[in-house]
């Protein structure tokens, strides 16, 4: 039987090891939790998620939703586990993050294919098949031997996570229940603010104690995942156009779009855990209770998790991988998840499956593939993989993929017609796939 290693059993660990082990593989799953920890990790569950219990949205619309309509077709563990372990978070797609963990981890410890091996790895071995997804918070020990090995220099920014809080601690007659454009239900909790609340906060907000970096390391953080301090920073009204608008949002109970608004969600399928959406916060422990509690549905709030922020470690895969998601120098050695260069859960997972496929073809002997550009996986790979100059975190958006060959002005259909061509692109991909045994020439 050929055998790959994995190493690392976050999402995109999790989607290669499975990948492989259901086409015949036999797999050692390394995974260094809970003999060593991360900064950000708690349990030493598989794909525990870190940062919120969200995989973003579902609209087949949205690049995220339509990815995970691709990695559907692809078999992806991840949305197996997802629909098992389904918390409402209207259009987004929400998940328990301890049965969603639970899930995956019972999944894999039980698969006759894999083995699993509660170790550090500190060297990736050269003369064997390799899946390196360590994620962006890679060892220490391991970072440095990456580093050899690719021959180019680390870049790295800062993830801040989000404060979660106990629904019972909430006071909620400070705001009302709702979707934003009232997609979804009922699915989120807006804390609502005045002008004058939201001017006490910002005011606060700006004068709360960080979290030092250290002297040594420049904290560069990715757009999508940026601290509200740091967004106050740019400007009063800041908030108010990212975390805390109210667009799309109106107060039935008192008829009126409120000024600003903190929202809630789920944490839990029970409901009893609310996470607060886009905080993510670099503030000490002490100022962030002081700080949130000016938020009048969070004035009594008991906090079960408080934010803290980590390092988020990448290459830069358009200088060491090919689209295939091996490296170019040494085709054995693949890379997945965010340390790719990509951004969020989903993305992270299905690059994942690509370099499962890729692994297990390399074994068996046969051709490495990757999906069309038309679809939302190949025209991310394609960006992380081809991008000239210096390569930053993307996440799957629709303006990656190549535009239709006719033009259509209303930008939804057009964002249909996309979608549509991708899926059949994909679905295409996948019977030639099935049916492709030719060769690897040497």
């Amino acid at each position: 039987m050929e055998r790959a290693i994995v190493i690392g059993a976050g999402l995109a660990g999790s989607e290669a090891a499975y990948r492989l082990a259901c086409e015949g593989i036999k797999v050692l799953l390394y995974e260094m939790r809970p003999k060593v920890q991360t900064p950000a990790h708690k349990t030493d569950k598989f794909a525990e998620l870190v940062c919120s219990n969200t995989l973003g949205s579902t609209e087949l619309t949205s690049g995220s939703g339509l990815l995970k309509a691709e990695m559907e077709i692809l078999g992806s563990l991840v949305l197996e586990a997802s629909r098992y372990a389904y918390v409402p978070a209207g259009s987004a797609l929400g998940v328990d993050r301890e049965l969603f963990s639970e899930y995956i981890t019972q999944k894999l410890t039980n698969h006759p294919n894999i083995e699993i091996i509660r170790e550090e790895v500190k060297k990736i071995p050269r003369d064997q098949v390799v899946v390196v997804a360590t994620g962006p918070l890679t060892s220490d020990d391991l970072a440095l031997d990456i580093k050899e090995l690719v021959n180019q220099e680390y870049l790295y920014f800062y993830d801040a996570i989000s404060p979660i809080v106990e629904a019972d601690s909430v006071d909620f007659s400070k705001g009302f229940w709702g979707s934003r454009y009232g997609k979804g239900g009922e699915d989120y909790f807006n804390c609502t603010l005045t002008e004058e609340e939201y001017r006490v906060f910002y005011q606060e907000l700006l004068k709360a104690q960080k979290v030092a970096t250290k002297d040594f390391e420049k904290a560069v953080y990715f757009e999508g995942c940026m601290p509200i301090e740091e967004l106050a920073e740019r400007g009063y009204k800041t908030l108010l156009f990212g975390p805390m608008k109210p667009v799309g949002l109106w107060d039935k109970t008192k008829g009126e779009r409120p000024f600003a608004v903190v929202q809630l969600r789920k944490e839990n399928r029970e409901g009893t855990l609310l996470s607060l959406v886009g905080f993510q916060t670099r503030m000490t422990y002490s100022e962030q209770k002081r700080v949130l509690r000016l938020i009048p549905c969070l004035r009594n709030a008991v906090f079960v998790r408080l934010g803290s922020m980590h390092r988020n470690t990448f290459i830069q895969s358009n200088k060491v991988l090919t689209p295939f998601l091996n490296m170019r120098k040494m085709e054995n050695i693949f890379f997945a998840g965010q340390i790719t260069g990509v951004e969020g859960y989903i993305a992270s997972a299905a690059t994942g499956i690509l370099a499962g496929i890729n692994a297990g073809r390399l074994l068996k002997g046969l051709k490495p593939v990757y999906p069309p550009e038309e679809t939302m996986l190949g025209s991310l790979i394609k960006y992380i993989t081809t991008k000239e100059g210096q390569l930053q975190p993307m996440s799957p958006v629709m303006g990656l993929l190549p535009p239709l060959e006719i033009k259509v002005k209303d930008k939804l259909l057009r964002k249909k017609l996309l979608a549509e061509r991708a899926l059949k692109a994909l679905k295409d991909f996948m019977e030639e796939l099935s049916l492709s045994e030719e060769k690897v020439e040497y």
